[in-house]
């Protein structure tokens, strides 16, 4: 019935010229006193035309719709595949959206090579400049003063953030190399604490660790990014207290710190891509990328993260490991 309404209405105008031209018709004979059955038979049959022609034209272009319909709700290649044009315009119509195909998909090509080049040069860069940071932390460990451990703890800061790099731009690759197998839980965590043992020790945040005994099926690079992260947050904005590592049920890996915690306002948006919040602003260092990288990487890995805070009481962070579904590309 609702296809029926649009049709009339799309085709009101030839509707409507016909009724007049009939009443047109009628009021012609009647002025000439003609009988009223004279006027009435070639109207009424001019009427059962109509409907016959509007019947069998309604069929046509609800098929016509229906092919339409069935090549909307695939790829936009199949525009190729449109009915035969009725007219000029519907032609025209069609010619316009092939043009239109044609330049998004060059667009999609210019795109992608973009990507892939950009992806090339970084992937290129994150190696090379790893290599002077290497060099630069075996300098420092023949040395153990205060300025040395600050150092060490500068670059791994720089080595963070390379990563940070790799990582934004693989999660935007259309493949990543993820290797989804079981992993002990304890040995991911351990080896993210032991890249921040100096952060730890120049703060002087005591670290409690509860063995976790918990296998997780993960990507442990990927993981490892998520918890390395989180830990890099939780000392960023602690300046005095502890970190504690611990899990909840089911298989809930939890990171809580007594730093300065998360505003009430800012909290529902910290996950979000650039939002820093009070303490961003306050800290005028925050990028504001860190938790929306971790979030992205357990949107893949199938895993959850959420996050619990009052200001002035510490953080905690939750990464749920129990779910099956993983998004694999």
């Amino acid at each position: 019935m609702g296809y029926i309404i649009s049709y009339i209405k799309q085709h009101r105008l030839a509707l409507l010229a016909f009724v007049l031209c009939a009443a047109l018709f009628a009021a012609t004979f009647l002025f000439y006193r003609f009988p009223l059955k004279a006027v009435l038979y070639p109207t009424v049959l001019c009427l059962v035309l109509l409907a016959g022609f509007a019947a069998a034209d309604i069929v046509r272009t609800r098929k016509k719709h229906a092919e339409l319909e069935r090549i909307k709700c695939f790829d936009a290649k199949l525009a190729d595949s449109f009915p035969e044009a009725d007219g000029v315009v519907e032609a025209d119509y069609q010619e316009i959206i092939r043009l239109m195909r044609e330049q998004h998909d060059r667009a999609e090509q210019r795109t992608e090579q973009g990507l892939r080049e950009m992806m090339d040069y970084y992937t290129v860069w994150v190696h090379q400049i790893k290599t002077p940071i290497a060099s630069m932390r075996l300098a420092l460990q023949n040395e153990d003063t205060a300025e040395s451990r600050q150092l060490q703890s500068e670059l791994g800061r720089i080595e963070r953030y390379v990563e940070m790099v790799l990582t934004f731009l693989r999660l935007g690759a259309d493949s990543t190399d993820y290797v989804i197998k079981e992993h002990e839980l304890d040995d991911i965590v351990r080896g993210a604490v032991k890249k921040l043992a100096g952060d730890f020790i120049n703060k002087k945040i005591k670290l409690e660790y509860t063995e976790l005994n918990e296998k997780v099926l993960t990507d442990e690079k990927w993981l490892s990014f998520v918890v390395g992260q989180v830990l890099s947050n939780a000392l960023k904005y602690t300046s005095e207290g502890t970190v504690s590592i611990y899990t909840e049920s089911p298989k809930t890996l939890c990171i809580r710190d007594t730093g300065i915690g998360i505003a009430a306002d800012d909290l529902p948006r910290i996950f979000e891509n650039g939002y820093t919040g009070y303490n961003g602003r306050s800290d005028k260092k925050a990028s504001g990328i860190g938790l929306y990288l971790c979030r992205r990487v357990c949107d893949k890995l199938g895993h959850g993260i959420s996050a619990e805070s009052r200001a002035g009481e510490g953080t905690v962070i939750r990464i749920a490991l129990d779910k099956k579904k993983l998004e694999v590309e």
